[in-house]
């Protein structure tokens, strides 16, 4: 298989700002810590003056040495003293600069991931069905700390931005002429480095779009071993990574070069700077204007001049990879949702009425699934969707759920639409099962009570013995308290179930949802299943996709769909007397498992 290249277009909500709105939106971050910023602000200070004090002191100190009483070891001892200190009280200062950077950069971090993670998690299911999880998890983690390394340097530039202004007012002091010359010279390291400016963000850009790359390559690999070992797909897997990541080291080295281009380019301009000067104070000299004392305390000096003027023009362009790394976060905590509500009503215990009204429905365009949709489902009633794939059985699960945003017509829920509730309150009040049963990390007890925390061990345990009378715990090896693994993945998938169906009866849902699993299972745990269901469909409002007769079978009513219309409905035996669509598929899908439930039950 031949390597790929990874697409780095950028996503659908993704936007540009411009500087000044992304910069403001940073500042609302630092504001919450002003003290702490402020304390950041006043050491960089003191440092700007120490770091101007040191070659004023060391250049006057060799001046008087060198001049009349220079063979004064008092003074000499006095100089070297001061000179110790005051690289003392630099380290000191500029530790407390560090500490507190650190902690101010570490806050703001964490409150933009905070942001953008709360912001992920509250969008519908259609956001992660259009976007990679890997690429989001790249926005939350990889550009929140590039823009922490690079914001690192806004404290840098207030240091270096100070000191180059008490250094000019120090030139003025030794020569106007001079230093009015060195400050015409100034705008053209800025013009140099504003060049930079674009080309920055747009490599830098692309250089995170390659990371994120990386991640879904990772993220797909590492979740997805277990079928690629079975298919013998390593090699495979390896190879598709080591193009993305191949990728992104080119793209790398792009960023590299351009950003490490921006400081000689500098330093050249600097250069000609420094001979522009040194010519004009030389003929100074010549003419009698500058004395040579001066002019050569002048170009000593100069050296430190051009120092942070150089490091404030590259930081320029270096600033826009934090300005690129917020700018994706910020276009993902700005992605508008597809769901939305039009009031927030509380929703307390539901009746289970269901009623859908000339509801259109598509995932995109091209892709209609419910034309001019009507159904009324009866609290308490359960309806089994039956039919083939596309038919549009998962979307009507989704809609109920709100999960997915109806283009046209009208979904209540006990007479109420259902886009004026509180989302929270609404979704406490569904039981949704999907055809996957999904463990988190933790223990079998862990998860039967993740919908209600509060609930104690005791009462957990009596929920779980609810299920087939308790006896699919006996073949768990430290029963409740048994480690699921990573997605459950200790337990086997009928186990899996079992758990899962606990933990619905634990939430006692108002209206129960079931994507009916259709993996192979022993026949024990099968009726051990087909018992849990019984008691779960019991008295609820229930929707259930159903790929077992059993589960067909138990249904109140059978709705038959055909491309996102229902085409038949009515019990089991009704629709066989049919003969019509139910009919073809009790004989294609359902005839064989008929009986074998039946041996099943009699074990």
């Amino acid at each position: 298989m031949g390597m790929m290249r990874a697409s780095l277009n950028a996503e659908a909500y993704d936007r540009e700002y411009g500087n000044r709105e992304l910069i403001r939106r940073i500042a609302a971050y630092f504001a919450p810590y002003r003290t702490r910023f402020l304390l950041v602000i006043g050491s960089v200070t003191v440092l700007s003056l120490l770091g101007a004090i040191s070659p004023v002191l060391i250049a006057r100190g060799v001046e008087f040495l060198a001049g009349p009483g220079s063979g004064d070891q008092r003074a000499a001892a006095l100089l070297v003293l001061a000179i110790l200190l005051l690289g003392l009280l630099t380290w000191l200062v500029n530790f407390v600069r560090r500490l507190h950077t650190a902690k101010l950069m570490g806050s703001v971090i964490m409150d933009m991931r905070d942001n953008a993670f709360a912001t992920v998690i509250h969008h519908d299911l259609s956001f992660f069905d259009q976007y990679q999880s890997g690429r989001i998890v790249s926005r939350i983690t990889s550009d929140t700390d590039e823009f922490g390394r690079t914001a690192v340097l806004i404290t840098e530039v207030f240091s270096q931005l100070l000191l180059l202004v008490i250094l000019l007012v120090y030139l003025y002091t030794i020569n106007w002429q001079l230093a009015t010359m060195l400050a015409f010279l100034m705008p053209v390291g800025y013009f140099i480095a504003s060049r930079y400016q674009n080309v920055a963000r747009r490599i830098t850009r692309q250089s995170q779009r390659a990371i994120a790359e990386v991640n879904v390559a990772i993220q797909e690999a590492v979740t997805g071993i277990r079928v690629a070992k079975n298919f013998r797909r390593e090699q495979g897997i390896y190879n598709e990574f080591l193009a993305v990541n191949n990728q992104s080291y080119d793209i790398q080295v792009k960023r590299g070069l351009v950003l490490s281009s921006i400081f000689p380019t500098l330093q050249t301009a600097v250069g000609v700077g420094t001979a522009i000067i040194l010519y004009a104070g030389g003929s100074g000299v010549a003419a009698g204007v500058i004395t040579a004392g001066a002019w050569f305390l002048f170009m000593n000096s100069i050296g430190e001049f051009w120092f942070p003027m150089t490091n404030l023009s590259a930081f320029w362009s270096q600033f826009q990879s934090a300005l690129s790394a917020t700018e994706r976060i910020f276009a993902l905590m700005d992605a508008r949702p597809a769901i939305v509500q039009s009031d927030n009503v509380r929703v307390d215990r539901l009746h289970g009425d269901i009623s859908f009204k000339n509801v259109d429905f598509r995932y995109s365009a091209k892709e209609q699934v419910l034309d001019d949709f009507t159904l009324h489902i009866r609290p308490g009633e359960s309806v089994a969707l039956v039919g083939h794939t596309g038919a549009g059985k998962s979307s009507i699960a989704k809609l109920v759920t709100r999960y997915y945003e109806f283009q046209a017509g009208t979904l209540q829920i006990d007479d109420e639409d259902i886009r004026t509730f509180d989302l929270p309150s609404f979704r406490r009040q569904l039981g949704v099962v999907s055809q996957a049963p999904f463990l988190f990390a933790g223990t079998v007890r862990d998860n039967i009570r993740y919908g209600t925390p509060a609930m104690s061990d005791a009462d957990t345990e009596q929920v779980a013995r609810r299920i087939g009378g308790g006896e699919w715990l006996e073949t768990l090896p430290m029963g409740l308290d048994t480690d699921v693994g990573e997605r459950g993945n200790r337990l086997s998938m009928g186990q899996r179930q079992l758990v899962v169906l606990a933990r619905m009866l634990a939430q006692d849902p108002a209206i129960f949802i079931l994507d009916e699993a259709t993996a192979s299972i022993d026949p024990f745990t099968e009726v051990q299943i087909q018992d849990a269901l019984a008691l779960l469909l019991k008295g609820r409002t229930s929707i259930v996709i159903a790929h077992r007769l059993s589960t067909v079978k138990a249904a109140d009513r059978i709705l038959v769909l055909q491309r996102g219309r229902i085409i038949e409905q009515g019990s089991h035996d009704e629709l066989l007397a049919q003969g019509g669509h139910y009919a073809e598929l009790y004989n294609t899908y359902f005839r064989h498992q008929s009986l074998s439930y039946i041996e099943n039950r009699a074990k």
